[in-house]
Parts: structure tokens; sequence; C-alpha cells
């Protein structure tokens, strides 16, 4: 589907990949993450890599992972990822009339790319399925531009996760997949010039006050963050309402 001209040469196959490319550094964390942690519960590198070839869908993994390593049955799992994955079905529901005149085959395969950040982009950019054929290339040529990135992405940084977890100490156990969970919130959210620092004074404060009883330390760069952005941060001028300024 992405290798056909008649979409990676379209201009919105590019404008998908624009828009979907700042997103990229959170979904990679989240990938290496599930990557670590799959190794880390016990599962084998082929299932491993199986799973994050096949599966693509990072919280059914997750949830997923310690029922195969305890063992559950098969159809104890998959309820689980039926479960978990149930907003799938409102999102091809809503997505089905822009593509309800693909073949099945392309359907199902974009289907299985669409993600959430990468349904959500599309639906923010198209609000009405396309009327003409120009129109209906140009939402699927911005689809598969968006899903590219994501994919390569998750599956990318999940399939490296897999490869680093061999060499990540047992005694760290699953504590440092939290701690990349942590990392993948961090490059999601720390979109502006302002949150950067934020988040760097926060983990220099944490470390240096690491010496603190009862993790006090990060109560501290909590605080010192927080008091740091108050005054970096440039008050808004109060909006005058309409009677105001008449």
């Amino acid at each position: 589907m992405f290798l056909s001209s008649r979409l990676n040469r379209h201009v919105e196959f590019r404008l998908g990949v624009r828009e979907m490319w700042p997103q990229a550094p959170g979904i990679a964390a989240w990938g290496l993450m599930t990557g670590v942690a799959m190794v880390k519960s016990g599962m084998g590198l082929f299932e491993s890599l199986l799973m994050t070839l096949l599966v693509f869908a990072g919280s059914s993994q997750l949830a997923a992972i310690p029922l195969i390593v305890a063992g559950a049955p098969a159809w104890v799992i998959l309820a689980t990822g039926f479960c978990v994955n149930l907003r799938f079905v409102v999102f091809s529901l809503h997505l089905r009339p822009h593509l309800m005149h693909l073949p099945l085959v392309q359907r199902l395969v974009h289907g299985y790319l669409t993600a959430d950040i990468s349904y959500v982009l599309f639906t923010k950019r198209f609000h009405q399925p396309g009327r003409t054929a120009q129109e209906q290339q140009a939402q699927e040529a911005y689809l598969a531009g968006n899903c590219m990135v994501n994919w390569a992405s998750w599956v990318g940084a999940s399939l490296l996760g897999v490869g680093l977890a061999n060499f990540i100490p047992t005694a760290w156990g699953l504590g440092f997949a939290g701690i990349l969970c942590l990392v993948g919130i961090l490059c999601s959210l720390a979109s502006t010039r302002l949150r950067w620092v934020s988040a760097a004074v926060a983990g220099v404060t944490a470390v240096s006050a690491y010496a603190l009883p009862l993790k006090l330390n990060i109560v501290v760069a909590i605080g010192v963050a927080v008091l740091l952005c108050l005054v970096l941060e440039k008050p808004q001028p109060p909006k005058l309402h309409a009677r105001e300024s008449v």
C-alpha cells in the first residue's frame, strides 16, 4: 500500500508523514518499553519478535504478556486483548465511510495499521468522506503517510527493545520498563521549549536530592520545576469582554 506511487507521491502523503513525525519519539519510547517488557517478563526471543511484528497493539501486548507467562488459556488471552482494543471498533465505524470505496484487502491493511494517534490526526483533518475520486485518494494518501511513520516508529523501537533487553541486568527487572514508560510520556508531552526546560530542571533536581529519605527528591524536583515554570511563563494579558471593548 505504502509503495504505491499514486499514494507516496501525493502531497497529502507527505503531509501525513510531517504531521505524525512530532509524535514519533513518544511512540518509539512506548515501543522500546514494550519490547523490553516482553523479554524481561520471560517470553522467548522468537515469541517476542513474532508478537512485535504481528500484534501491533501496545496496550493489548502489555495486557497479554503476564497472561502468556502465567500460562493462561488462549481464550482468556484473546478475550483480554479484545476488551482492551474495543475502542478500535468505534474507530473503524467512524472511518468506514472514508474507506469503503477501497478493495477489501486495502481496507484490512488500513484497519491493521491505523492506531490511536493516526485516527485522531486523520479525523481532525478530514471531517467528511471524500466525494470525488481525487478527494478519496487524498484521504487515503494522508492516512498511508500517517500510518507509515506510526508503524515504523513503533515496530522499529520495539525490535530494538527486544534486542537491548538481553543487555539490561536482570536485577533491574520490569522496573526499568516502567522508567521507559515514563520516558515515553515525557517525549509525548514535551512539545514546547518551556516543557523541555522544566523536565531538565526536574531531572537534575531529583538526582541532586537523591539522598533525601522517603523519595522526597521527587517531590522537591516537582516543586522546583513548577516554581521555575511560574517564573518563566509569560502572563497573558486579560481579554476584554465585548461590552468593555466598545
